[in-house]
């Protein structure tokens, strides 16, 4: 039998992305101007990854700068991250994703030591980690996708991407024709294409199983 694997975003998916960030931010500029930053955030954050040539390190805190801080607080968000804790549904949806025979990847925008005490916050392994820092390219490009499927030989019949972002993961992975599941945590509407959409992880191992099932 094949191996089934999933591959997931980890920032905004298995860890609170806009609870960390938003925390640095309200420190760093006042809680009232905490919820548009965080907005802005986003958009300049992803015109300082284009070129891939920055650690994610330093996109951190080149985008807290182009924001306003000043060195010191710019330091302050790659600090944080670290401590950034997983929703609370992640570790039992994916110990049970394990349990039920899925192979687990997570394809990041990250550095590698970041990574590391974000799964260690998690509590369950995974068969594959791909960082950015480590390809030289950041999604939404198609590099992370092209990586896992060389270094692992998956079937794309027997893969599914699970993430957050529409724009980082969701939108490419419809335009390389990948299975994927949306979590959409705050009840987004959006016309991407997407083979499921969830509120969260409780429900994600059943839901692999369905999508594998079809594709058989």
């Amino acid at each position: 039998m094949q191996d089934r694997w999933a591959t997931f975003d980890c920032y905004g998916t298995l860890i609170d992305w806009d609870g960390g960030l938003r925390r640095v931010l309200s420190q760093v500029f006042g809680e009232w101007r905490a919820h548009d930053l965080l907005r802005q955030y986003h958009e300049v954050e992803s015109q300082v990854e284009q070129d891939g040539q920055l650690r994610y390190r330093e996109v951190l805190s080149e985008t807290m700068r182009r924001l306003g801080a000043g060195e010191v607080e710019a330091a302050r968000l790659p600090e944080s991250l670290p401590s950034w804790t997983p929703f609370s549904d992640v570790a039992p949806a994916l110990e049970a994703a394990r349990a039920r025979g899925w192979k687990l990847a997570i394809l990041s925008n990250t550095d590698r030591d970041f990574l590391d005490a974000s799964m260690a916050r998690i509590g369950v392994p995974f068969d594959l980690t791909i960082v950015a820092s480590e390809i030289g390219s950041y999604k939404p490009a198609h590099l992370h996708w092209e990586t896992f499927f060389a270094r692992t030989g998956a079937d794309r019949r027997a893969h599914v991407h699970v993430a957050a972002s529409l724009f980082h993961d969701i939108t490419p992975a419809a335009d390389l024709g990948l299975r994927s599941i949306w979590i959409n945590r705050i009840g987004e509407a959006s016309p991407v294409p997407r083979t499921r959409e969830l509120p969260g992880l409780s429900r994600l191992p059943e839901t692999l199983d369905a999508i594998s099932a079809k594709a058989e």
